[in-house]
C-alpha cells in the first residue's frame, strides 16, 4: 500500500488527490505524514456537480474509466488515481487491477437536445405521401440559366439541341473519313481467250502484276483491282458501274500492259502484230474520266501514261524504232533491267518532287511513246538521249500524272535507279486531300 500512497503525493509533499462528492459528504484527508492507507474516494450521483482539488492553480483533468459501473462503484481499499499534474500513474496500481476511483461525471444534457448518436425524431415512421413539401423560397435561382435567352421558347431550345446533335454527328463522320485507310483502285490487265484453247487459256482473265500492288501497299494503303463491267460490248447484268468505283475509292492507278490500240486515237495499225487492246482501252478510258470527273487523283504507269495522253486527244508512236529511227533503244530482252537517263524540265512538278536533281536513271520497257501531246497536258520528263516524252501531267486536275517507266520495279533495280517514293507520296497525299 505504500506504493499506492506515494502515487497520490508529489515530490514537494502536497496532496493532489481528486475529491468528489455531494455537499455534506465527508472527504478523506490524506496527509503527507500519515502512515495508514487512505480510504477510497467515493463518487457522487450523476446529478452532482464534479469537483477536483487543484493545487497551486493547476486545472484538474477528468479521468475516464474503462467500465461504466466504476463511476458508481467503490472498491474497498483502492487508492484514488491522481489525474493532472506531472506525477505519472504508478504501474503497480494498474497491475493490481483496481478501477479508477477518482472520476468526474458529465453535467446532465438539456431536456430538448438529442443524445449524441441517437436516431432523429420520427425515424422509422411510415412516410406521409400526401404532405406538401415545397422547396424553400431561396432554393430556386432568381434568374433563368445563362444558356437560356430572354426570347427563348421551347421550340427554339429544341432547335438548338437538334443542331448541336447534328454537328456532333457530322464531326464524327468527318473523323472517320479522314482517319480511314486510303483505298486505291488499280486497273486490270486483261488476258483474252485464245481460239481453240482449253482450260484457263480459253477464259477471259483479269489480273494485276504483283509489284504494282506491293509498291502502293508499302505506304499502308488498301489496293483494289477494278474489274471490267462489260463483256464483248454488253454490260454485265448488274447495277454496279465504273463510276461507283470512282465514288468509293480514293484514287486510280493505271498499270502497264498491252499496247494502246491505234484505233483508240483514230489511226490504223501499221503492222498486224501491233493491234493493241481495244477492249482494255475503252474500259480504262471510261475509268479514267470517271475518276477525273470525281476530282480523284490518277497515276499512269507506262501504258497508263500513253492512255492519259490519248484520253485528252494526243497520239502515239506505234513503234519507236520504226517511227523515230534516231531514237535510242527503249525496250530490250532484258525487260526491267534495261534503263536510260531522263531529265526534268525546270518548273515541272517532278522537278519539285525531286529537289536538287535535274537528271535520273529509270528503267525502260516500252516500244510505243507519246507523239502529239494531248490538250491541257504538260511535259514532266524527257529522255536524255533522244528527247522522247517520258512523263506528262494534266493541268486541270489536282493530280493526273503519267510516267513512262515502271517505278514499282525500281526498288529491286539497284540504288542507281530513281527512288520514286516521293511520286507515290504525292499521289497518296492528293488522294487524302480530295477524298471528300
Amino acid at each position: 500500500m505504500s506504493e499506492n500512497r506515494s502515487d497520490l503525493e508529489s515530490s514537494d509533499g502536497i496532496d493532489r488527490s481528486a475529491h468528489a462528492g455531494s455537499p455534506g459528504a465527508s472527504q478523506p484527508n490524506v496527509s503527507s505524514g500519515s502512515s495508514g492507507a487512505s480510504p477510497a474516494a467515493s463518487t457522487s450521483s450523476s446529478s452532482a456537480e464534479p469537483a477536483a482539488a487543484v493545487a497551486e492553480g493547476e486545472p484538474a483533468q477528468r479521468a475516464s474509466t474503462d467500465a461504466p459501473e466504476s463511476a458508481s462503484t467503490v472498491t474497498p481499499g483502492a487508492q484514488p488515481h491522481v489525474v493532472g499534474g506531472s506525477t505519472p500513474q504508478s504501474p503497480a496500481t494498474e497491475a493490481a487491477g483496481g478501477e479508477a476511483a477518482s472520476t468526474t461525471t458529465e453535467p446532465p444534457a438539456s431536456a430538448g437536445a438529442p443524445r449524441p448518436g441517437a436516431a432523429p425524431a420520427g425515424f422509422g415512421q411510415a412516410p406521409d405521401f400526401s404532405a406538401q413539401n415545397p422547396p424553400p423560397p431561396n432554393a430556386l435561382p432568381p434568374n433563368p440559366p445563362r444558356y437560356l435567352r430572354p426570347s427563348d421558347s421551347a421550340w427554339s431550345v429544341l432547335g438548338r439541341i437538334i443542331a448541336a446533335r447534328a454537328r456532333q454527328l457530322f464531326d464524327r463522320a468527318g473523323q472517320r473519313i479522314t482517319q480511314r485507310t486510303l483505298r486505291i483502285g488499280v486497273s486490270a490487265r486483261i488476258f483474252h481467250p485464245e481460239p481453240g484453247a482449253m482450260g484457263l487459256r480459253g477464259k477471259t482473265l483479269q489480273y494485276l502484276e504483283e509489284s504494282i500492288a506491293h509498291w502502293v501497299m508499302s505506304r499502308d494503303v488498301i489496293v483494289f483491282m477494278i474489274p471490267t463491267v462489260g463483256h464483248q460490248g454488253m454490260l454485265h447484268p448488274s447495277n454496279i458501274r465504273l463510276r461507283d468505283y470512282a465514288k468509293h475509292l480514293d484514287g486510280l492507278l493505271l498499270q502497264g500492259g498491252a499496247d494502246v490500240s491505234p484505233q483508240t486515237y483514230a489511226e490504223v495499225s501499221a503492222r498486224p502484230e501491233w493491234p493493241g487492246d481495244r477492249v482494255r482501252d475503252m474500259y480504262e478510258l471510261e475509268l479514267l474520266h470517271e475518276f477525273v470527273e470525281s476530282g480523284k487523283p490518277v497515276l499512269g504507269v507506262c501504258r497508263g501514261c500513253q492512255l492519259i495522253n490519248v484520253a485528252f486527244g494526243g497520239t502515239l508512236y506505234q513503234d519507236i524504232a520504226t517511227d523515230v529511227p534516231t531514237a535510242g533503244a527503249h525496250v530490250s530482252e532484258r525487260y526491267d533491267q534495261h534503263r536510260h537517263a531522263i531529265t526534268f524540265p525546270s518548273g515541272s512538278s517532278l522537278a519539285s518532287m525531286f529537289p536538287g536533281r535535274s537528271e535520273a536513271i529509270v528503267n525502260s520497257i516500252h516500244h510505243q511513246a507519246v507523239k502529239n501531246l494531248g490538250r491541257d497536258l504538260t511535259i514532266e520528263a524527257v529522255s536524255a538521249g533522244d528527247g522522247l516524252i517520258e512523263a506528262v501531267r494534266y493541268r486541270r486536275a489536282p493530280f493526273v500524272v503519267g510516267v513512262q517507266w515502271h517505278p514499282e520495279f525500281h526498288r529491286a533495280g539497284g540504288p542507281e535507279l530513281l527512288d520514286c517514293t516521293p511520286l507515290l507520296d504525292a499521289f497518296l497525299r492528293s488522294a487524302r486531300e480530295t477524298r471528300f
